[in-house]
């Protein structure tokens, strides 16, 4: 599932393209496409002047001269791509938002949303204390100005969870999935299985301090792409997969130690560490 730094990739990819844009047309291509609590169908959102592209975690919309938002998710394999209206549609294009004229996205530019499993979706949807209603329980990420980290670590430290799940969880911090928390966990030199008040506050802030570095440096690399499932919207893929230390690397021996990485069902996951590194 595309996490924090894919979705940012993706989120300033948009900016560029389609910010001062506006929407001349939106339609849905899927029954699984429009979210069932959207407030009203994508043709709602035909004339109105594309504002900015924002994100929380792993959520992402754009803001429009409207009291209405639309809403992305991309769920497991979607993708947004910008791209000539002449392009032969994508055969998993699920959506699709013919866009005005512009620096970069001239006439008959869409933005197409693409997704293969079809867990994705797109919302119209109204605000909640100036986020999307998709998105008001979202906790903040660490990448936003009003995050608090020490109110953040003291919520981690009354939980009585495993700190990968909570890690995952995103109602105490938005945007870590199970690639990030693996990382993190071995920069930490943490087991995903030790629990949260068993951890003290230095080694809790070590945690979210290195999800933020790693999460980072996946950024600035256009995030991790396994497949062709995950790309930035003009088709290019991500390459942090190269400098993954244990998500994927079962087998492969620890950057630090030498040891082989292992992969251990935990939580419905599965989660990668260092089994001499993180005891």
């Amino acid at each position: 599932m595309p996490e924090l730094p894919e979705v940012e990739t993706v989120r300033a990819g948009l900016a560029k393209y389609v910010i001062g844009k506006k929407i001349l047309s939106a339609e849905t291509f899927h029954s699984r496409a429009l979210k069932p609590a959207s407030i009203a169908p994508v043709s709602a959102l035909i004339g109105s002047k594309i504002l900015d592209v924002k994100r929380r975690g792993k959520f992402l919309w754009l803001s429009l001269d409207r009291p209405i938002c639309l809403v992305v998710h991309l769920g497991m394999s979607g993708q947004l791509l910008v791209q000539p209206g002449a392009t032969r549609a994508h055969k998993h294009m699920r959506a699709e938002f013919g866009l005005s004229a512009g620096r970069f996205a001239k006439p008959g530019h869409q933005i197409r949303f693409v997704d293969q499993r079809t867990f994705g979706w797109v919302s119209v949807e109204e605000y909640v204390d100036d986020v999307p209603s998709s998105v008001s329980h979202i906790a903040l990420d660490p990448f936003e100005e009003k995050f608090d980290l020490a109110a953040s670590i003291n919520k981690i430290k009354r939980r009585k969870s495993a700190i990968k799940p909570t890690l995952l969880n995103q109602e105490i911090i938005s945007g870590i999935g199970n690639i990030y928390a693996d990382e993190a966990l071995w920069r930490s030199k943490i087991h995903p299985e030790v629990i949260c008040e068993d951890l003290s506050k230095a080694e809790i802030k070590r945690v979210v301090n290195n999800a933020v570095e790693v999460m980072r440096e996946a950024i600035d690399a256009g995030g991790t792409s396994f497949d062709e499932q995950y790309k930035n919207v003009n088709g290019e893929s991500g390459y942090f997969e190269r400098s993954l230390a244990v998500y994927g690397q079962e087998g492969e021996p620890c950057p630090r130690c030498g040891s082989a990485i292992a992969r251990i069902a935990f939580a419905n996951r599965s989660s990668h560490l260092c089994q001499r590194c993180q005891r």
